[in-house]
C-alpha cells in the first residue's frame, strides 16, 4: 500500500511543470578566453525576475516554461535566454540574439549571493576619474573614454563614458590588484578585467563572446571628453534635415508634415537594440509627457539590425509598448545597424557616430544643435547635467 502511494506521488511530481525556485540566483555567460561574466537575479513566486547591476534593477515578466525548458525574454530588447533545468537549482543553455546570429553559453545557479567572489584585500583604491583608451595600439579601433568609479572595500561600481555613450551600470570587485566588472541588461553583456595600481589600469574589455579589446587607463581627476555637441554636424551645402521614412502603418513621415510645423522638434537617431537609446527614450518620454502643452515634438528614426522590416517593426512596437512612447518611431533602416549605411540615409550629416544621436530643429525648421551619444543614469552627475542642458536649450528655442 505504501509502495503504491509513493509511486503515485512520484509520478505526480514528475508530471508537474518545472519552475524557478524563489530567491537569489547567480548567472554566468561564457565569453572569450573562457572567462565567466556573472550577474545576479532574483526570482519571485509568480516566476517574474529582477536583474541587478549596481543601482540598476531590470524587471523581467516574460518567462515561459515548457517541460524542462525555460525561456526568459528581456524587456524592450530582442535577446533571450533559452535553457533547460538540470535540477531544481541549476539551469543551463544560451543567451541568444537571433538577428546577429549570436549565441553565448549561459548557466544559472540558485542560492549564490555574490556576483564575484571576494578573495583578498584590495591593494589599490580606484575611486575617482580615469583617462582611458581602448584598443590603444589599433588605430582603426582606438577610442577614448572616461572611467568613473566608486569603491567600498572590495566592491567597485561605476562606468566608462565614451564620446558615444556609456557602458551603463558596471559592478564588481577588486581582489589584490585584480579588477573584475560586469553588466548584463538583456542586450549587452560586458566584462572588464584589469590589473590596477592607485594610478594605472591595464586590462581587457569583453562584449559577449564576439568581441575582445585591450584598454589602458591612468588616474586623472581633471580629464573630460570632447563636447558631445561638436562631433556631428551638417555638411556644407545643406541647411535642412530632410527625410521620409515609414511608420508602422506604412505612412511616410517627414519633417514637412503639419504635425512638426512651428514646433521645436527633437529628431532621435536610435535603435531598439541599444541600451543607451532605451535610457534616452525613457527620459524623452517623461519630458514629453510633462510638456505636451508646449510647441514641442519628437520623432525617432530607428536603425534596426532585424533581418526583415516585419521583425524590425515588431521590435519597434515592443519598445513603444514597454516604454509607453507616444511620439512616432519610424523605420529608417533594417538588416544592419552599420553607421556608414545609416549616414547614407541622412546625407546632410558629416557622419552618424553614435546611437543615439539627437538633432534639435527649431520652429523654422533649421538645425540648431546635434548631440552625439547619451549620458545615462549610470554616469551620475553627468546624467543630471545633460537633462538640465537639454531642458534649458529647448526652453531657449521655445522662446524664439
Amino acid at each position: 500500500m505504501f509502495l503504491i502511494s509513493f509511486t503515485s506521488c512520484k509520478k505526480e511530481v514528475e508530471s508537474r511543470e518545472m519552475f524557478l525556485k524563489s530567491g537569489l540566483w547567480k548567472a554566468s555567460l561564457t565569453v572569450q578566453d573562457n572567462k565567466e561574466l556573472p550577474f545576479l537575479f532574483e526570482v519571485f513566486d509568480d516566476q517574474t525576475l529582477k536583474i541587478f547591476n549596481a543601482e540598476e534593477v531590470i524587471d523581467v515578466d516574460e518567462v515561459s516554461i515548457k517541460g524542462d525548458s525555460i525561456f526568459i525574454k528581456f524587456p524592450v530588447f530582442e535577446g533571450y535566454i533559452a535553457a533547460k533545468f538540470q535540477d531544481s537549482t541549476t539551469i543551463s543553455g544560451s543567451f541568444i540574439k537571433e538577428s546577429l546570429d549570436r549565441v553565448v553559453p549561459f548557466n544559472g545557479t540558485f542560492g549564490v549571493k555574490d556576483r564575484f567572489e571576494v578573495i583578498s584585500k584590495p591593494t589599490a583604491d580606484i575611486k575617482g576619474n580615469w583617462e582611458s583608451v581602448f584598443s590603444p595600439d589599433t588605430p582603426e579601433d582606438r577610442y577614448i573614454a572616461k572611467g568613473i568609479f566608486k569603491q567600498n572595500g572590495n566592491i567597485v561600481t561605476g562606468t566608462f563614458r565614451t564620446t558615444t555613450g556609456d557602458y551603463r551600470f558596471l559592478e564588481g570587485v577588486l581582489n589584490d590588484n585584480k579588477l573584475e566588472l560586469s553588466a548584463f541588461d538583456g542586450a549587452h553583456a560586458f566584462l572588464f578585467t584589469a590589473e590596477v595600481t592607485d594610478s594605472t589600469m591595464n586590462g581587457n574589455f569583453y562584449s559577449g563572446n564576439h568581441w575582445k579589446e585591450p584598454f589602458i587607463a591612468k588616474r586623472n581627476e581633471q580629464y573630460e571628453l570632447p563636447s558631445a555637441d561638436s562631433l556631428t554636424f551638417i555638411k556644407e551645402g545643406y541647411d535642412k534635415l530632410e527625410f521620409s521614412f515609414p511608420d508602422a502603418k506604412g505612412n511616410q513621415v517627414s519633417l514637412n508634415d503639419e504635425r512638426f510645423k512651428g514646433k521645436v522638434t527633437m529628431v532621435q537617431i536610435m535603435g531598439t537594440w541599444c541600451p543607451n537609446c532605451m535610457d534616452e527614450t525613457k527620459y524623452y518620454v517623461d519630458y514629453y509627457n510633462k510638456n505636451k502643452d508646449k510647441d514641442i515634438a519628437f520623432v525617432a528614426l530607428a536603425f534596426e539590425y532585424a533581418k526583415t522590416s516585419e521583425k524590425a517593426f515588431k521590435s519597434i512596437e515592443r519598445l513603444r509598448s514597454k516604454l509607453k512612447v507616444e511620439y512616432p518611431i519610424l523605420l529608417a533602416q533594417y538588416g544592419t545597424s552599420d553607421k556608414e549605411k545609416a549616414q547614407e540615409k541622412l546625407p546632410m550629416l558629416n557622419h552618424i557616430l553614435s546611437y543615439p544621436t539627437t538633432i534639435f530643429v527649431d520652429k523654422k525648421g533649421e538645425i540648431r544643435k546635434i548631440h552625439t551619444g547619451f549620458n545615462g543614469p549610470a554616469t551620475g552627475q553627468k546624467y543630471i547635467d545633460y537633462k538640465n542642458e537639454f531642458e534649458g536649450f529647448v526652453n531657449q528655442l521655445l522662446k524664439e
